[in-house]
């Protein structure tokens, strides 16, 4: 069973994780109105993912004993003077949520909650491949810098990005 503390810790990362599937999705829809298909296409996809993180808390909290809701959610910004200037609210906002992940093992780990502790894990990893990712594309607009060509480029790149972290499923580390 999951105290109340910790039930009502989860429900606010279900709004955390739900928020930011309506900030990739703004995201999406700029990058879309802008051209750029292809920052659209992973914005949607990542929008996607961030709905399955929201999911999945939404499941363990019921099968834990508690109860998921659903909770109004703030707008996100639908602007962005630029794609640098939107991938680094991007990066801004993983960082954020890397610290209320944190934030959530440590109220596990305070609980003695170490089922909850075990689930949690999934995320810190899941945060660190999100913060890598975001970065690298960060680091790719630099190169860019105002290139049109070197935009193109990236719009159609970006579809196949993946980027391997330490804790990756696949990684050799």
């Amino acid at each position: 069973m999951l105290s109340a503390s910790m039930e009502k810790a989860l429900n606010k990362q279900i709004r955390i994780e739900a928020e930011s599937s309506q900030i990739y999705l703004a995201m999406a829809s700029w990058a879309e109105a802008q051209g750029l298909e292809g920052i659209s296409e992973f914005m949607y996809a990542q929008s996607d993912e961030e709905r399955q993180h929201m999911l999945k808390f939404f499941k363990y909290i019921n099968e834990r004993g508690g109860h998921s809701l659903v909770s109004d959610l703030s707008k996100p910004d639908s602007e962005f003077g630029s794609i640098k200037e939107m991938f680094e609210t991007l990066f801004e906002h993983e960082v954020y949520v890397s610290n209320t992940i944190n934030e959530l093992v440590h109220i596990a780990l305070e609980e003695k909650d170490y089922a909850t502790h075990n689930f949690l894990q999934w995320y810190v990893a899941e945060q660190i491949e999100e913060e890598a990712q975001a970065r690298t594309i960060l680091d790719k607009i630099k190169l860019i810098g105002e290139a049109k060509s070197g935009l193109y480029m990236f719009d159609k790149d970006i579809k196949r990005l993946n980027v391997e972290t330490s804790v990756s499923p696949t990684s050799n580390n």
